[in-house]
């Protein structure tokens, strides 16, 4: 079985029911899905966990494609509100839910080997390559940033894929160590730069696992993150993968236009926001 985390809110469910299909549609192994959410709306009103009807949509997609997998909501919400809610930063260009990963280490159900992703990525090939990859001696495996390793630190990774060792990870205390480092100090990118400042045993995923740019021949995972383009004019753009009309005009990628065929077939049927 092949085990896969997530971390997000409600108002994003489209892009998590996105990834999942994709992950369904290029693997026959069984998937376990962890989600973590948590309920903030007293600090936004949008900040809402995935409802148990999502979730049971997330389900159905899932076992249509193997009986054997399946997906679980973990509510984060007072773990988070004891520690990092208090923390320098708790206001970010990214949302708190980003950071919850960082509590993997705490939750007993976790196993010792599990890919956190994104909910801004989309499989385009099978992501049992990546989960099958010999990671013992290391603590993580990530693939480089395409901007940071230019700006930041030619070592610099994202952290949008991950593939993590938790029995190394749990022995190091490497994620307890995140923690306090993302409470203390105030970053523009917090619990990725924590990662690059504290996590020294690394292995470099080559980029087909974590593409941020147009997707290739050898992809097998799309990364729909922030970017730069330099014409006609210099301009950082984000485009999800949920913004359909943006990734067919802009990116110009047309690679998941069955994906969201599926998709409209499901939200005829459900209603995916309740």
């Amino acid at each position: 079985m092949i085990s896969i985390c997530y971390s997000g809110n409600k108002r994003v469910f489209p892009g998590l029911l996105l990834s999942v299909l994709s992950l369904t549609k290029y693997t026959e192994r069984a998937l376990r899905v962890y989600v973590l959410s948590m309920d903030l709306h007293e600090e936004n009103p949008l900040y809402l966990p995935f409802s148990e009807n999502q979730m049971r949509i997330l389900n159905e997609v899932l076992q249509k494609k193997n009986a054997e997998s399946r997906a679980e909501l973990i509510d984060m919400t007072q773990i988070y509100k004891e520690s990092l809610a208090a923390g320098k930063n708790k206001k970010n260009h990214y949302t708190p839910y980003a950071q919850l990963r960082l509590y993997l280490n705490e939750l007993e159900c976790i196993p010792d080997k599990i890919i956190y992703l994104d909910i801004d990525t989309m499989c385009t090939g099978d992501i049992g390559q990546l989960f099958d990859i010999d990671i013992s001696d290391y603590e993580y495996a990530a693939a480089l940033d395409y901007m940071g390793k230019f700006w930041i630190d030619r070592h610099y990774c994202n952290s949008g894929v991950l593939l993590l060792n938790m029995r190394e990870i749990r022995k190091t205390d490497l994620f307890r160590r995140l923690r306090e480092f993302v409470l203390t100090r105030r970053m523009i990118m917090p619990d990725q730069s924590a990662l690059h400042r504290l996590g020294k045993r690394r292995m470099y995923l080559p980029r087909r696992f974590n593409e941020q740019r147009d997707i290739r021949d050898d992809t097998v995972i799309k990364h729909f993150c922030r970017g730069i383009r330099w014409l006609p004019f210099f301009h950082i753009y984000d485009i999800k993968q949920w913004e359909r009309e943006k990734v067919h005009k802009s990116l110009k990628i047309a690679f998941f236009d069955d994906l969201y065929e599926e998709y409209d077939r499901l939200a005829e049927r459900c209603d995916l926001e309740r």
